[in-house]
This record gives C-alpha cells, sequence and structure tokens, in this order.
C-alpha cells in the first residue's frame, strides 16, 4: 500500500489549516502533492502541499489524478466520508518542530 497516492485522505499537520481533513487530488514530485478539503467541506482550499506537512489517513477514496473539487465532494458522497471529512484533529507538534 503506497502511503502517498491520489485519493487518499490526510490531516494538514501545519499552517492556518493544521488539523483539517483533505483528500491528496496530484502527486508533483517526490516531496509535493495538492491536496484539497474541498474548501466548503473541510475548510482547506486547493493548494500545493509538502509531504511532510501532511499525515495520511487509512481512508482512500477513488478519485482521477486531478480531479475537481465537486469530483472530490461527489466521491466523498458515495463513501460516506463528509462527516468525517468535517471533524477536526487535535495536531500535536513533535520536538524539534520550532
Amino acid at each position: 500500500m503506497p502511503a502517498i497516492e491520489v485519493g487518499r485522505l490526510c490531516v494538514k499537520l501545519r499552517g492556518r489549516e493544521a488539523g483539517r481533513k483533505c483528500v491528496i487530488v496530484e502527486i508533483i514530485d517526490d516531496n509535493f502533492v495538492v491536496i484539497t478539503g474541498p474548501k466548503d467541506v473541510s475548510g482547506v482550499k486547493r493548494r500545493r502541499a509538502n509531504i511532510n506537512h501532511i499525515e495520511v489517513l487509512p481512508e482512500k477514496i477513488s478519485i482521477e489524478p486531478g480531479a475537481s473539487d465537486e469530483e472530490v465532494k461527489k466521491a466523498l458522497e458515495e463513501a460516506g466520508l463528509l462527516d468525517f471529512m468535517k471533524e477536526r484533529v487535535r495536531v500535536e507538534l513533535k520536538p524539534g518542530y520550532f
């Protein structure tokens, strides 16, 4: 099971959106991915993110690479994960992050 793959749900660990859940929609290279909440679901807008700033979850949805926010939202509805995506997670920073 690859950890970083399109459709994998994850939690943002850094920035103003820390603790919010998002979905990987595209893999840019070994260090960066494109994620989205979508914004009207979890509050995470579509953006490039460092893979060290996200934590992957075991849940995965079936989407095509580069899927739009509407397609991601529809896949989340079909998987019954919309309420799960709206829940925030308490992020505990490890020593050495500052």
